[in-house]
């Protein structure tokens, strides 16, 4: 199992920083939040962009994902969210991140109409994510919680620059279990983002393991070289504990989850 963290956790945090903890707490990765807000972001030039692969690559530390906010599903025309999908993908490609995360975002629309939205436009960003090397995932979030929400739509793309990212919390709070949710998201998944929550009311996040998402379950479904993502909310809940004195012990806490039992 190869661990990463998302600088959700870490709002505004100076790049140097999060690889230094990246570093020092054992993680072989990060997800990176593409906001104007934060360090990195499609708004970054050339130059920019490669002191941020520089330092990642000083500190050995790979770029899983650039988690952008494009909501494929939601209403309007195509061309404004293939556009910024397309930005998301360049800036995944200029920094040697193999992903970039975008949202359903469908809202209140009819299913249906929602699922064609986001599978159309996730097809025409297929053929150019794939020259970029890149792959686009779209995450179980808002409208398309449960896995086979997402894995409705990313099956009717069917390319292999499309896949599936598995939120842990909302496929939890979609009534999903995580077996089925692992299987009708395996054929089309990237990673999984773990977290913990108090309750299904109370969702500012917590230490792993010190609330009720089904961790265990969730990581016996992973294949052994698998990424998994901790995304700390943070940037949401800024009551929140800070992340950095979290990180060893939720290293430690996903590494015996995952350890084969005996």
């Amino acid at each position: 199992m190869k661990l990463a963290f998302s600088t959700l956790g870490v709002p505004g945090l100076p790049i140097s920083e999060v690889v230094r903890l990246a570093a020092e707490h054992g993680y072989q990765g990060v997800e990176l939040r593409a906001h104007p807000e934060e360090p990195v972001h499609p708004g970054l030039s050339m130059l920019e962009r490669a002191d941020v692969v520089e330092e990642f690559k000083r500190g050995g530390i790979e770029i899983l994902t650039v988690a952008g906010y494009v909501r494929a599903a939601s209403e309007g025309d195509d061309q404004p969210v293939l556009d910024e999908l397309a930005g998301l993908v360049e800036l995944a490609r200029d920094l040697g991140a193999r992903n970039v995360r975008v949202f359903p975002g469908g809202g209140d629309q009819d299913p249906e109409t929602a699922d064609a939205t986001a599978a159309r436009r996730l097809a025409a960003a297929a053929p150019y994510a794939a020259d970029m090397g890149v792959r686009i995932l779209l995450e179980t979030h808002d409208s398309h919680r449960a896995g086979a929400a997402v894995a409705r739509v990313v099956g009717t793309v069917g390319h292999g620059s499309i896949g599936a990212l598995w939120d842990i919390m909302h496929t939890w709070l979609a009534g999903e279990e995580p077996v089925a949710s692992h299987a009708v998201l395996a054929p089309h998944l990237g990673y999984v983002q773990v977290k913990d929550i108090a309750s299904a009311e109370e969702t500012e996040p917590v230490a792993l393991g010190a609330g009720v998402l089904p961790l265990r379950a969730c990581l016996d479904t992973l294949d052994a070289d698998s990424w998994v993502c901790w995304e700390y909310e943070k940037r949401w809940h800024p009551g929140a504990a800070e992340l950095p004195g979290l990180l060893s012990a939720g290293r430690e806490h996903l590494l015996r989850l995952g350890a084969p039992e005996q």
